[in-house]
């Protein structure tokens, strides 16, 4: 079992940037593949982007070119820049393991996008 804790959402006008944190409870190298995940409003959730223990991304064809996942296994942290960022981003975005465990969903982060 492990915590995670997701920060970093907010409002922001489109084309704007955020950076969105996943602290985990305890160590992500056992872990492996890490991802970050989003619902919207009256869709289901999604994978936006994952990377694996050694650094291995990929994304989702509406996240290539605009969001970079990265992690820092010494911090237990998984992190989602998000770039050049549009109304349709907006979500409650979560991170979990790829594939994700039902148990280890948190509270997520809410991403608003709009002017």
């Amino acid at each position: 079992q492990v915590q995670l804790v997701e920060s970093g959402g907010g409002l922001v006008q489109p084309g704007g940037s955020l950076r969105l944190s996943c602290a985990a409870s305890r160590s992500i190298i056992g872990i492996g593949t890490m991802g970050w995940y989003r619902q919207a409003p009256g869709k289901q959730r999604e994978l936006v982007a994952s990377i694996t223990r050694g650094g291995t991304t990929n994304y989702a064809d509406s996240a290539k070119g605009r969001f970079t996942v990265s992690r820092d296994n010494a911090k237990n942290t998984v992190y989602l820049q998000m770039n050049s960022l549009k109304s349709e981003d907006t979500a409650i975005y979560y991170c979990n393991r790829d594939p994700s465990l039902p148990e280890w969903w948190g509270q997520g982060t809410q991403v608003t996008v709009s002017s």
